[in-house]
């Protein structure tokens, strides 16, 4: 019997080769590399889930200190997961077309202009971690927490980096399983680390006998801690993986230039400037929400946040699909397949639309069950099971334009997709949470999110149907599908 390792393998040199693919093989190709796709994304969710619940379990400031800053964590991972992107997709275009020589070359170029960035961006969140809670409104009961767990998280920003480059460039090979079990792998080291750090030395009682168990009782800042260990620890697991292990990109035994040159850096600026200004703007959007739901309470701040966790649970799905949906179209570019681009940008939205929908429909049934395991404060969960109920019917649009994202991605098509988010997050959800928000408080926000979600996957369909982002694939590319 096939390994499915296998199988996959057989059907991405179905693209390199320029051979046909039924349809059934399309499909088959995209639920084997979204399955670990959407594996592995879950468990970047649940490593966050885990996070607020067992701090949760600490009270209503320790939560709402961890809420205030994840708008600003977020941008700091947005803008690192953007320059591991603008190499990650020149490799998925070089296998693409069969050039395993020139993916090694830019593999290598990017670990150097990767590793500096990430250095630069952990200087700097350093740098502000002292006063960003103030600039963010954040109580001052809640600052000196706040400013500890941000600092913790920039120090550690060069091995977040390593990680996202590593998983970017294994799935974009088309390897979805090594990232996908060491996300896994991640999660329970965070719970492993959070459980020891967090908490204090107690008494637990199993089977009849009585035991204490050891803990470094640091709170907030534990959680901090937890984390960033076991991310530092996939990330030496999986760059280890990458440089010696991988069939495509591995370094070891090969000599080429780490400096990066001038082509590699222009192209690699033409996908990640956009993405990061998007993040940025996506991001600083997500703070003067935060901004904006700072003066509504404590209990507003740390369910605004418990919200924002809980539901990222049921739109994983739809980013796991959109990497998948990244690595068969940048591959399909690079081997000049224009029908077979279309094809599979097609079915991947559709397959992320569908799965969102059903994700949707469970996140507000059982909304109440999947707060509680957060929190224990009555008033918070009032608040995040209304926040999460609304939002859910956004998620199929919301799944569209995170698919179709991923589809103009792998075409190097970044630009105006970032145009696009700008207005629509700009102009359309923080005009309508400026607007709802002083007279429907914490509902009034996440109405402004649900609505603009529905707008944002509007363009992102029409601008996926009017095919301007595969312009760079000539029409004399087109071979059969």
């Amino acid at each position: 019997m096939i390994r499915r390792a296998d199988k996959t393998s057989d059907l991405l040199a179905l693209i390199r080769e320029g051979k046909a693919m039924s349809l059934r093989s399309r499909l088959s190709l995209v639920v084997q590399l979204s399955i670990p796709a959407v594996i592995a994304q879950l468990s970047s969710i649940v490593m966050q889930y885990i996070d607020a619940m067992m701090v949760g379990h600490l009270g209503a400031e320790a939560s709402a200190s961890i809420g205030l800053m994840s708008t600003s964590t977020w941008l700091f991972m947005g803008l690192s997961v953007s320059v591991a992107s603008g190499f990650s997709v020149q490799v998925a275009h070089c296998v693409g077309a069969g050039d395993l020589r020139s993916a090694r070359a830019v593999l290598r170029q990017s670990l150097t202009a990767t590793l500096a960035f990430s250095l630069l961006l952990a200087s700097l969140g350093f740098a502000v971690s002292g006063a960003l809670p103030g600039w963010l409104g954040g109580d001052v009961s809640i600052r000196q927490d706040a400013s500890t767990y941000f600092s913790i998280f920039s120090l550690f920003l060069p091995a977040l980096q390593m990680n996202y480059l590593a998983g970017g460039m294994l799935r974009c090979s088309g390897n979805m399983k090594v990232p996908s079990v060491l996300g896994v792998g991640m999660c329970a080291l965070d719970v492993v680390f959070n459980f020891f750090f967090i908490f204090p030395s107690r008494k637990l009682a199993f089977a009849g006998l009585e035991f204490v168990v050891p803990g470094a009782g640091l709170g907030v800042k534990g959680a901090a801690l937890g984390t960033a260990a076991a991310e530092t620890l996939v990330a030496a697991i999986m760059m280890w993986y990458l440089l010696c292990r991988s069939g495509e990109l591995r370094l070891k035994g090969e000599r080429g230039s780490f400096l990066p040159d001038a082509r590699c850096l222009k192209k690699a600026l033409r996908i990640s400037v956009p993405m990061a200004l998007e993040h940025f703007v996506i991001n600083a959007a997500q703070i003067v929400s935060t901004i904006i739901v700072a003066p509504l309470g404590v209990f507003a701040i740390a369910a605004n946040s418990f919200a924002i966790t809980a539901e990222s649970l049921c739109y994983m799905p739809g980013h796991g699909i959109s990497e998948a949906a990244t690595t068969l179209v940048g591959q399909c570019v690079g081997a000049g397949r224009r029908p077979l681009t279309r094809s599979f940008a097609r079915i991947t939205v559709l397959l992320g639309m569908g799965i969102m929908s059903v994700s949707g429909a469970l996140m507000y049934i059982f909304a109440p069950q999947i707060i509680g395991f957060m929190t224990p404060v009555g008033e918070i969960r009032e608040l995040a099971v209304m926040a999460l109920r609304i939002e859910a019917f956004a998620e199929p649009m919301f799944a569209a334009s995170m698919v179709a994202y991923g589809v103009f991605l792998g075409a190097a098509d970044t630009l105006v997709p970032c145009l696009m988010n700008f207005f629509s997050i700009w102009a359309v959800r923080l005009t309508l949470a400026s607007l709802l928000a002083p007279s429907l408080g914490l509902k009034g926000v996440w109405i402004a999110m649900c609505i603009e979600l529905c707008f944002r996957g509007t363009i992102f369909l029409i601008r996926l149907r009017r095919e301007r982002w595969m312009k760079r694939m000539m029409p004399e590319t087109e071979k059969n599908i």
